[in-house]
This record gives structure tokens, sequence and C-alpha cells, in this order.
């Protein structure tokens, strides 16, 4: 069963790095075109509002609360049953993702003073954060159809084109800002109608997959002669959706929260932290995001099977390659930050003072990675057991920590203390999640952690070493 879980990782993990890479060619561009001034601010601001809703409406609260009911109910009924199920969930998550789109669409000028209240003193940086806002918008309801749909493939095994998909938005943002902004008076709007093309593109990628698994896509809203059940699954997801949401409204809440105290700092440090923490996702999307997903279908039904052992020892497993390979990328990211910093974003429009103030932050966010990604192999083991409210008590936890920490780091460390306070509650949070992990489901780690960890942290110190000797001055990078 491992080596089936690591080649499915590999897979996703596969297709993650192709994303993150576009990803990160498209984060060069936008530094050349943008920098890291008052224009980049806007459209980072204008992008954050729809991904805040994304993450809950679609790829966060939804996957985990539909993969265990679907993979549940596909193991018990019919492929008849099944369509059925998948039309009323379509038709149903979609007019919520409809009504969700034209709320933010109105209401999108109070929106943009909750997530960025510090431009209210700049009329022309809020009006142009606001129209931009309302171009990107409905790229929640294409891009949370997205997340149903991969939630589909997935429990059916097909990792790869979900994981691929967003090579699709970074090809549609390369392809707006080299030939819209030039053409447009706005650079945050040109880029936001990319954003809006980006959701559609993406959504009708995944169509013909979906009839590969002959998996009915006509989305249905009223009930039907015998859809008792499929209409019961439908609304269990939404019961379970309810607590989800806000679990993951807790982890971006933190990001709004340092989105709006970052506004009130100096020109650039909602740019310096977008950029930090895009690195910083790097390993957290190409293995933390890919082992999340993969594991929770495969626990999901290990739980159905009610086989306590081997659900144990899946999330060991999981534990241990997280720390195998997150350890190292902590250290690799806080020595070489200057040096990434400046080979990547250093160019056209990207300042001196950028690379310096984003090396110093995402050391800050790297400090919380291992904890972030075991943040989602933990959260995992709880959703395949359709416990979504464990996680997020202890998110709401984190939260408050997350602000609090906030608060007191921001004035004597700006932009730097919002980076750090992140890292203290992903501590927090996966040391909660551990705790009450092996209190409920008498999950324990296996033999051998003690030795394991020292070479671990043995290994990444010889690393560390090594990069900091040969990596030379911050000038050398930047010249």
């Amino acid at each position: 069963m491992s080596l089936k879980i690591l080649k499915s990782v590999s897979v996703v993990g596969s297709m993650t790095l192709l994303s993150r890479i576009s990803g990160l060619t498209r984060d060069v561009i936008f530094a050349n075109i943008l920098g890291d001034q008052s224009v980049a601010d806007v459209f980072f601001v204008a992008f954050r509002i729809p991904n805040f809703f994304r993450r809950i409406f679609g790829e966060g609260a939804f996957s985990a609360a539909f993969v265990p009911v679907f993979t549940q109910y596909r193991l018990q009924h019919s492929r008849t049953e099944v369509n059925r199920f998948v039309e009323l969930m379509i038709g149903r998550f979609g007019l919520l993702l409809l009504a969700v789109t034209l709320a933010g669409v109105v209401f999108a000028p109070i929106l943009v003073l909750l997530v960025a209240g510090g431009f209210s003193d700049e009329p022309e940086k809020y009006r142009t954060a606001v129209a931009a806002s309302r171009i990107t918008f409905p790229y929640i309801f294409f891009i949370s159809l997205v997340a149903l749909s991969a939630g589909l493939l997935n429990t059916c095994g097909r990792f790869a084109a979900p994981s691929a998909t967003p090579i699709l938005m970074n090809l549609c943002l390369v392809s707006a800002a080299l030939l819209l902004v030039p053409q447009m008076h706005s650079s945050p709007i040109a880029l936001s109608i990319g954003v809006l093309v980006a959701g559609l593109v993406q959504l009708l990628f995944q169509l013909p997959y979906l009839r590969k698994e002959r998996l009915s896509v006509r989305p249905r809203w009223l009930r039907r002669s015998g859809d008792d059940q499929a209409s019961g699954a439908v609304s269990k997801v939404f019961r379970l959706m309810v607590p989800a949401i806000f679990g993951v409204s807790v982890a971006q809440i933190n990001v709004i929260v340092n989105t709006l105290l970052a506004s009130f700092l100096v020109t650039g440090s909602i740019s310096w932290l977008y950029y930090s923490d895009r690195l910083m996702e790097f390993p957290v999307g190409v293995f933390g995001l890919a082992l999340s997903t993969v594991i929770l279908p495969h626990l999901s039904r290990i739980y159905s099977e009610h086989s306590q052992i081997r659900f144990s020892r899946t999330l060991d497993w999981a534990a241990r390659w997280v720390v195998l390979v997150c350890l190292p990328c902590t250290v690799g990211l806080v020595v070489l930050a200057e040096a990434m910093v400046s080979t990547i974003f250093f160019h056209g429009n990207f300042t001196q003072t950028g690379v310096r103030m984003t090396a110093l932050s995402l050391m800050a966010f790297s400090l919380g990675l291992t904890a972030i990604v075991l943040v989602k192999v933990f959260a995992a083991g709880f959703y395949a057991r359709q416990n979504t409210r464990t996680p997020v008590n202890v998110g709401m936890i984190s939260m408050g920590l997350n602000i609090l920490f906030s608060l007191i780091l921001v004035l004597p460390y700006q932009h730097v203390g919002l980076a750090l306070a992140t890292s203290l509650s992903a501590l927090f949070n996966a040391a909660m999640l551990y705790f009450l992990l092996c209190r409920q489901t008498g999950f324990t780690l296996h033999r051998g952690w003690t030795g394991f960890l020292l070479r671990s942290v043995g290994a990444s110190a010889v690393m560390g070493l090594f990069l900091w000797w040969f990596v030379g001055g911050a000038e050398i990078w930047i010249g």
C-alpha cells in the first residue's frame, strides 16, 4: 500500500512541480512588470480575495467534506446511483457558488476595505483594487467546480489531470501579462481578466476526463424518484462542509490579517509577503499538497474497511516523509533566501530593497514549513473519519494565536513579524492535531522515530553548513 501511495504522490508531485515551475515563471514576469510597489500591491489584494473564497468553498472545505463521502458512496452503490449523486452535487453546489459570486461582485468595495484597509487613504489605489476584484470574483465559481471535478477524479484514482490543471492558470496569467498589460491602461485590470479566463479554461480541461470515468456532469437541482439516497449523501456533504468552512477559513483569515496589517506598512510590504510566500509554497505544493491529496482518499477507504492498524501505519508513513523532505527544504530556504530571491525576482521593476525584504520574510515563513505540511497530513486523518470539527476547533485557536503574534511582532519586525507569526501558529496547530489524533483515534508513531529524527536533523545541518560555506555574500547574487 505504501508503494502504491508513493507512486500516486510521485505522479501528483511531478504534475505539481510543473505547475509550480510555471507559477514561478508567472511570478518572475509579475516581478518584472509590476515590481514590488503600489501596482503590485493592488493586484495581489484583488487576487487574494477570490483566492480566500476559493480555499473556503473549493479546494479546502469542499474537498475535505466531499472526498470521504464520495469514496464511501462509490464503494456501496451502483454506477447509476453514483451518477445521481454527482448530478445533484454539481447542481446544488453550483447554485451556492453562484450566490457567493454575485454577493462578492456587489460587495467588493467592502471586501477590499476588510482585506486592505490601508488603501482607503489612497482613493485611486482603492478604486482600482475594487474594479479588479469585481473582475476576478467569478473565478471562484469556476475554480470551485474544478475542485469538485478534481475530487471525483482523485477518488477514481486519476491524479495526473487534476494536478496538471493549475498549469493552465499560470499560462493564462502569463499570456495576460505579456499580451494584455502592454495594451491596457491598468495592469491590475489586465491581469484580473487573465484570472477570470483561467478559471473557465481549467474547468473545460477537466470535463473530458470525467467523461472517461463515465461520470455524469449534468447539473440537477431538484430530486426525482429514486434520488433519496443520493440527496441524503449530498446533504451530508454540505453538513460536513459547515465546520470545514470554519476550519479552512481559519488559515485563510490568517492570510487576510497579514494582508490587512501589511497594507498599513510601507508600500511594497504586501508584495514582499506575496513573493516570499510563493517561494515557501513551492515545496508545500510540490510535496505537501501532493501527499495530502493522495492520502485522503486512501485513508477514507481504509477507514471504511475498519482497519485501524493500516490507518495508523499510513499516517506514520506520511509523517516520516514530511520530516524527511521538509527539514532540508527549511534549511535550504533559510540559507539560500537572499540568493534565491535576487536570482529569481531581481529584474525589471523589482528593487534591491525588495530583494532584502522578501528574503527576510522568506526565512521567517520557512521556519513553519514542516509544521504546515504536517497540519495537512494530520487533518487528513480527521477528514477521512468524516470528523471536520476537531481540525476546526484547533484551527480557531491557532488563528487567535496568529493574530496575537502578528499584533505583537508587526511593530518591531514589520512584515517579517507577520511571516514569523504564521510559522509560530502553524507549529502550535500541528502539535495540537497530533495530540488529538493520538487521543481520539489511537494513532501512535511506530518504533525508530528518535533515530530517524536524529539522522534527518544531522543530515540537514550538514547540508546547511555546506550551503552557507559556499553560497557567498548577498552582493554577489545581486550583482
